[in-house]
């Protein structure tokens, strides 16, 4: 893809792709066959409502099961699945299956889409992640066809399918509104196994991360042959679904019987990582709990996956880092390798990104708004880490706030370094080095 005498960076197509399918989500979710009652959706929830979908958020200014159609609602979920899977891979799959050959261009933005080491293999990976999504969407919605199909008939059969590939594609939209309550997500099912935990495991694989996925294809169980950032992803992930569940559990949900305080707990440690569903009502968390939700919803899922927020790599390296100062040690070492200069200064912009932003934005709400700053952070935070969790305060914001949020859902799908890099041009780099001088910091 090229305009008149320029050709476009990969990270600007990828843009491109990202703004293109929004902007066909909204024509469409604008039609009168799109929402109940046969009038078409305003601008703003319809812009909202596809960005929210598309950068697979869950952040929600109508109720998608009372207010939008039956064809409203396959909308939605189509532009889930694109911009979970990735707007070029769903391209280049197409591409494939048609009998096309990828050119070395998409194999480029293929390469930058999956956070692929190399350029090599992009193609047999695009196919394998397919393959593996469907087969889990689809054991997902089996596994949830049960329960639903028991409350609601032939209906619960549509809510299976959707409620997997939302939250394969850690996106939180759910079709409980019209049924218990508009903005109600899954509260109905808080100590319900049956859907909690086919939820629970789609939002991980989900945001495990695709390069994660073929090593342990490859490799099974053989944990010491893993790449070592596949290594990083699964501790990391581990103990931000372990330690989250012990402190909910032990402070947050201790008045309630023992399975429903253990299922409240798993459910709320894992989906701010960056599902957006929610089982409990999240007004009814303490100061502490709220921090530890938006902790969570910074960090979001891992690289090359379907979640967003700066990614559990992000903070191993940067926890790392710490760790490397405090013992004085030359070099940041994750499981006996040594992490690069340049991976460690990228860790370090996407932390001042990922913290300087929402706080920014947050402040800007609260001044138009005039509503607590710490509700406005929340909302902010869950935007940008592509979350979806809400305090109930976003669909009675204005549409100035409306356009800060979407602008925040944006930057977080695409990913605030590809945007940088498809803005500044990079061909130039300066590889001149300059004098040293000492500076203290501390």
């Amino acid at each position: 893809m090229q305009f008149p005498g320029k050709r476009l960076s990969s990270f600007q197509i990828i843009i491109a792709g990202f703004l293109g399918l929004i902007l066909i989500g909204t024509i469409l979710l604008m039609l009168p066959i799109s929402v109940k009652g046969g009038y078409g959706a305003s601008l703003e929830d319809a812009l909202f409502t596809s960005t929210s979908a598309v950068c697979v958020t869950g952040l929600i200014v109508k109720d998608t099961a009372s207010y939008w159609s039956g064809f409203g609602q396959a909308v939605i979920l189509t532009l889930i699945l694109i911009g979970g899977l990735g707007i070029v891979s769903v391209a280049a799959f197409i591409t494939m299956i048609s009998g096309r050959k990828i050119s070395l261009l998409q194999r480029n933005m293929l390469q930058d889409s999956f956070s692929a080491h190399q350029i090599g293999g992009v193609v047999r990976m695009t196919g394998f992640i397919f393959r593996i999504s469907l087969i889990i969407e689809v054991i997902g919605a089996l596994l949830m066809m049960p329960t639903f199909c028991s409350r609601y008939g032939v209906s619960g059969i549509w809510m299976a399918i959707f409620h997997s590939v939302s939250a394969f594609c850690n996106a939180g939209f759910d079709l409980m509104g019209d049924k218990t309550g508009e903005f109600s997500s899954l509260t109905s099912y808080a100590g319900t196994p049956g859907i909690i935990i086919p939820i629970c495991l789609l939002i991980i694989v989900g945001g495990i991360g695709f390069l994660t996925w073929e090593d342990v294809a490859v490799n099974k169980l053989k944990f010491h042959k893993y790449r070592m950032q596949s290594k990083v992803i699964l501790v990391t992930t581990g103990f931000l679904i372990i330690v989250p569940v012990l402190l909910l559990f032990l402070f947050e949900y201790s008045g309630k019987p023992f399975s429903e305080r253990f299922f409240l707990s798993l459910f709320q440690a894992v989906t701010p990582r960056t599902a957006g569903f929610n089982t409990a009502s999240l007004s009814s968390l303490s100061g502490s709990g709220r921090i530890l939700l938006i902790a969570l919803m910074l960090i979001g899922g891992s690289p090359g996956s379907t979640a967003g927020g700066m990614k559990t790599t992000t903070a191993a390296v940067l926890i790392a880092t710490a760790s490397s100062v405090f013992q004085k040690k030359k070099d940041v070492q994750l499981f006996g390798r040594r992490i690069e200069d340049n991976t460690i200064k990228h860790a370090i912009t996407l932390f001042m990104m990922y913290i300087t932003v929402p706080i920014l934005c947050a402040v800007v709400i609260s001044t138009v708004e005039t509503i607590p700053v710490g509700a406005c952070l929340f909302e902010t935070v869950s935007a940008i880490g592509t979350v979806g969790l809400s305090l109930g305060i976003t669909p009675s914001l204005s549409p100035f706030s409306h356009i800060i949020l979407i602008l925040l859902m944006f930057l977080g799908r695409v990913g605030g370094l590809t945007l940088i890099y498809a803005a500044i041009n990079v061909n130039h780099a300066d590889v001149s080095h300059r004098p040293i001088e000492k500076i203290n910091v501390g």
